[in-house]
């Protein structure tokens, strides 16, 4: 894959990380995420979604970008400056306001003995965000973008908030340094089904208002088709199809993809998915495959296949980590 660095905002190359598992006496390694490639355009605001099922990598990607994890090896650059080389205080001053993490469990975020709006005027302050008579005002205009507000939540605890209503709160603390990208990992899955769309809709209006970028992490199909601009589908630490959600989800190429596509709807902007897919309870056995890592489950297996990792192959304006595509590679 090319990547036009100037024109991304965050830009993911070859990006590997390998774990390395006790059993015993013995060790064995694990490639948890193998040469992931994607990128977030920097010329517009863009959700991308990294879907996956349990196991797939997608969480260590998320991980490795917001620095709780070491890469193996691989790039990471965000506005065109490398990750892995930034300095502790470059980290603290520049990066760290400019991405922001949104994680599943919005409970597991705050401490039960601490107001909530606690954690608002701390984010400001930590950056010095706004001047310390306007803080107030600052704070409950960031909750009016999530659809709250600071009287509505002050002097409560997280125990006394809807699951809903907590993670609108994380979101808003995540807006509270004015980030170009959230990094939202699975922040749907803890939340009612009934409170999902609002809590998609939410990254759709700050994508669209606020000009933040989301990289959005889920298993939940339906939410990424509504949610995305562009999709990447991972398996076994691979992303095997990679582009527009239209088309990878609406006209999916690769086999693994197109299995799910019996409850996938043709692409309409102006029809709802109301199908269900669950990827996290899918297969995991695909790490130690020779070739292909969906070889053992594929209906178009070939030979070739059981002994040669495929390349990405460009095919309608799509990547896709398949032989089939071959000799239909436009790159």
């Amino acid at each position: 894959m090319i990547h036009n660095t100037d024109e991304n905002l965050l830009d993911i190359a070859d990006l590997t990380k390998v774990f390395s598992l006790r059993q015993g006496f013995s060790t064995t390694k694990l490639v948890a995420v193998d040469k992931a490639s994607f990128v977030l355009k920097a010329t517009q605001p863009e959700i991308v979604a990294l879907a996956g099922e349990s196991g797939s990598g997608k969480t260590t990607v998320a991980r490795m970008i917001l620095g709780l994890t070491e890469p193996t090896s691989g790039i990471i650059r965000y506005k065109n400056k490398n990750l892995t080389q930034l300095t502790r205080q470059e980290k603290r001053s520049w990066f760290l306001k400019e991405v922001q993490p949104i994680f599943q469990n919005p409970f597991a975020t705050f401490s039960p003995l601490k107001r909530i709006e606690t954690y608002l005027f701390e984010t400001a302050s930590n950056y010095n965000v706004v001047e310390k008579e306007n803080v107030n005002q600052y704070v409950d205009d960031i909750l009016n973008l999530v659809g709250l507000s600071l009287a509505e939540i002050s002097g409560r605890y997280p125990n006394e908030l809807s699951g809903g209503q907590a993670q609108r709160v994380s979101v808003a603390r995540a807006l509270i340094t004015a980030p170009s990208l959230l990094v939202a990992d699975e922040p749907v899955s803890m939340v009612d089904a009934s409170l999902r769309m609002s809590i998609v809709n939410l990254f759709r209006q700050l994508k669209d208002e606020q000009a933040v970028s989301v990289l959005y992490i889920t298993h939940d199909l339906a939410t990424a088709y509504y949610a995305a601009d562009r999709i990447a589908i991972m398996l076994g630490g691979w992303i095997v199809e990679y582009g527009s959600v239209e088309k990878v989800l609406g006209q999916p190429l690769h086999p693994y993809t197109q299995n799910l596509k019996q409850s996938i709807p043709d692409p309409d902007p102006d029809r709802k998915w109301e199908g269900q897919i669950n990827l996290a309870v899918l297969e995991t056995d695909e790490f130690t495959n020779m070739g292909c890592k969906y070889a053992s489950r594929c209906p178009e297996v070939m030979e070739v296949c059981k002994q040669k990792i495929p390349t990405d192959f460009l095919v309608e304006d799509r990547t896709v980590k398949c032989f089939l595509y071959e000799d239909k590679n436009q790159a």
